[in-house]
């Protein structure tokens, strides 16, 4: 009975004590380059996942017109191509950052999805105004107004389907957005 409690002792203490000890002398995967944990993937899109599943909202308060299309557009062009790349023009760091980010203009192989055309807006909505933690994703609902976002992300959703002439040609990285007037609206989740 002895060993065994001596065991279950040396299991609370040791173990802990080593790990806390690997993550204090610098050892774990932080760079970039590291090869991720085991199962980090799905550690991290499990919580992710379920937070975005409570909170992302039902439906759009706009339409996906013309209007809407080439103004998310143009805040795609200023805010998101850096990284997201245009369409036909990947960004040149993107797969240099962990995780990649996602080129939003490139279809999926073996499938008529293009970038997050696939995810319901809700999902794409809650990710532009959030952001996520440890990729790079920054939240931009103090940066563009609810409008804004609702914009970028109709227009998103839509990458799949045929787009004005004016939205084409500004997420081809083509020409540089006009200045399109936005109903005003406060930032979200104000």
């Amino acid at each position: 009975m002895g060993r065994i409690l001596f065991g279950v002792i040396l299991c609370l203490v040791v173990v802990p004590a080593a790990v806390l000890s690997w993550f204090r002398f610098g050892h774990p995967p932080v760079a970039v380059a590291d090869t991720p944990f085991p199962m980090e993937k799905q550690i991290v899109e499990i919580p992710l996942n379920a937070r975005i599943n409570r909170e992302m909202p039902a439906a759009a308060p706009i339409q996906a017109d013309e209007n809407n299309l080439v103004a998310g557009a143009a805040i795609y062009h200023d805010h998101c191509a850096t990284c997201h790349g245009f369409y036909g023009k990947p960004s040149s760091f993107a797969a240099h950052m962990y995780p990649d980010a996602p080129q939003l203009w490139q279809q999926h192989a073996n499938s008529n999805v293009v970038g997050v055309s696939d995810d319901p807006p809700g999902v794409t909505y809650w990710k532009v105004s959030n952001g996520i933690r440890l990729t790079g994703m920054p939240s931009f609902n103090n940066v563009l107004t609810d409008t804004e976002i609702w914009q970028v992300t109709l227009l998103l959703a839509n990458a799949d389907k045929p787009l004005p002439p004016a939205a084409v040609s500004v997420v081809r990285g083509e020409q540089q957005p006009e200045a399109t007037p936005i109903a005003p609206a406060t930032p979200a989740g104000h």
